[in-house]
């Protein structure tokens, strides 16, 4: 029986292995705080001096890089520091052709001009009540957080992923000129309601064409072939959880090495005996350490998805994409909550850390970033 846990223990770790994927009926809850080989490197900073949540990069058909992200609105006059936990005025975007020197579209959707009337609507605040971090919030809850901008080959369309704050859901618009700026309309599945009810929705399209969303609390969903609306209800992604499973968010989905890769954000808490795990005590905040990105995973787009490994500690709410060489990155943006956040000298930034696959595995690539950074000074 020994050689047997042995044995499963040591495919786990490989993390490659179609039978380890599935055997395991919990992942390991252990965050490996301190390890330098894990953790954003010391050289990443901020790529531009824009307040930013959520970073998401992609690379576009015309060889341009596009960045978008939740953001506050830039005319706002804040009590305390700048934020978006209450409200916001749409959706920014910007534009590079090497990934250093990045150039602003400005707002590609607007609340005012285009939200859907379920949209625009909000939701009442009471008086007095502030953000996670303190922040005192005006009457409103009406923001879009954490929007994704994804070009589907198959089809040739740009779309967008994103969802409004305090539980009002997610949507997905498409651009009606086929250009990356717009303008946005809903589609069809979300013209009166959200087409998902909770937060962080992303879209993945797989190698065969067919195009998915994949949401918060780990659901999927098959879109129908003109992409106006969702071809089936949400499901449950088959995951090796954690026990018990902690609150876990920014779902996103990508395929390496015909596998499929299932990206998600947990934070790292301190224990009383001064480890480290993603198993969490509720929404409680105290021991909060970092925000990590942790990898699962399957041969099947639905699942099994085998155990989750921590993949970049400190780099949340993520995505990852490929550049034109086909080297791999990852976004960040330096959370300021937990106590991780001391460490960065600025928070609230977008920022780029290059990946390597070891083992199967993806983590950050050190001294390629050493490199990337090393003349990159943040206007």
């Amino acid at each position: 029986m020994l050689c047997i846990t042995f044995l499963l223990i040591l495919c786990s770790a490989c993390g490659t292995n179609t039978q380890s994927r599935t055997k395991l009926a919990y992942s390991d809850p252990v965050a490996p705080v301190g390890d330098s080989l894990l953790t954003v490197p010391q050289s990443i900073h901020p790529i531009m001096n824009v307040w930013m949540r959520d970073t998401y990069v992609m690379l576009g058909p015309d060889s341009n890089y596009y960045m978008t992200g939740t953001t506050a609105s830039p005319n706002r006059i804040f009590e305390g520091a700048t934020h978006c936990w209450d409200y916001n005025d749409g959706i920014y975007l910007w534009q590079s052709t090497d990934l250093k020197h990045w150039k602003s579209l400005g707002r590609i959707w607007s609340f005012d001009k285009d939200a859907a009337p379920w949209q625009k609507k909000g939701k009442p605040i009471k008086e007095g009540t502030t953000s996670l971090n303190g922040d005192p919030l005006d009457s409103m809850y009406r923001a879009v957080w954490a929007p994704e901008i994804h070009y589907i080959k198959s089809r040739h369309r740009w779309l967008i992923a994103a969802c409004l704050n305090e539980g009002q859901g997610s949507f997905v618009l498409e651009s009606t000129t086929g250009s990356p700026t717009g303008p946005y309309i809903n589609i069809k599945g979300n013209k009166d309601k959200p087409i998902f009810d909770n937060i962080d929705l992303s879209i993945f399209e797989d190698t065969d064409g067919q195009v998915y969303l994949v949401g918060h609390d780990h659901y999927i969903a098959l879109m129908n072939s003109d992409l106006s609306d969702i071809a089936e209800p949400f499901r449950k992604l088959k995951e090796t959880p954690y026990q018990p499973e902690p609150y876990i968010e920014g779902v996103w989905l990508t395929k390496h090495d015909h596998t499929y890769q299932l990206v998600q954000s947990v934070w790292s808490v301190l224990k009383p005996d001064s480890t480290y795990s993603y198993i969490r005590d509720g929404h409680k905040d105290k021991g909060l350490y970092s925000y990590d990105v942790v990898v699962a995973e399957a041969d099947s787009i639905y699942g099994p998805y085998g155990p989750r490994y921590p993949a970049i500690l400190g780099g949340g709410h993520n995505n990852f994409f490929t550049d034109k060489a086909g080297n791999w990155w990852s976004t960040a943006f330096f959370n300021p909550r937990g106590m991780m956040a001391a460490s960065f000298p600025i928070t609230c930034r977008p920022a780029l850390i290059p990946l390597q696959w070891v083992n199967g595995r993806v983590r950050p690539d050190i001294q390629a970033a050493t490199s990337f950074y090393s003349n990159l000074k943040t206007k």
